[in-house]
């Protein structure tokens, strides 16, 4: 998740409300960076079931999703991402994201073992939301997020 998140930072996860009704306002949103459970697919590759990834949501259900030359491009328009340093470095097809899923992928988008790899992540697997570095110090404070819809 570099850049945002370093190999030894410690966050605080949120872990209530991904898992209450959001009948009225999604509380998982574009741009939030989340933790949750390895999909299936990792697991059958052999990833250990108990582990936590973290990654940052992209793409909602319905959403359409694709990679062409570098950019990500999100329903038909490309995502702004102004912390990313470097164009992405594959192609990925249009994908709809299928009901109660999620397209997550992380910052350091060439060397990160994500949705473009293994697909969409079930909701039911996230475990929480990142909110808060504790560690270190000296990066004390609320992890930043985008503040608009276009991540």
């Amino acid at each position: 998740m570099l850049p945002t998140l370093e190999v030894k930072d410690r966050i605080l996860i949120e872990k209530i409300s991904p898992k209450l009704p959001s009948h009225t306002e999604r509380i998982l949103k574009r741009g939030s960076v989340v933790v949750f459970k390895p999909p299936k697919e990792l697991i059958e590759a052999g990833y250990d079931k108990n582990s936590a990834l973290i990654k940052r949501i992209v793409g909602l259900p319905g959403d359409q999703i694709e990679v062409h030359m570098g950019q990500l491009i999100r329903n038909g328009t490309p995502v702004s991402e102004s912390w990313r340093k470097q164009p992405m470095k594959y192609e990925m097809s249009k994908i709809t994201i299928p009901k109660d899923s999620l397209w997550v992928l992380g910052d350091n988008r060439n060397n990160s073992l994500d949705s473009h790899l293994w697909g969409a992540l079930p909701e039911k697997n996230v475990l929480g939301r990142a909110i808060w570095r504790y560690w270190p110090l000296k990066r004390f404070g609320p992890i930043r997020f985008p503040t608009h819809e276009n991540v």
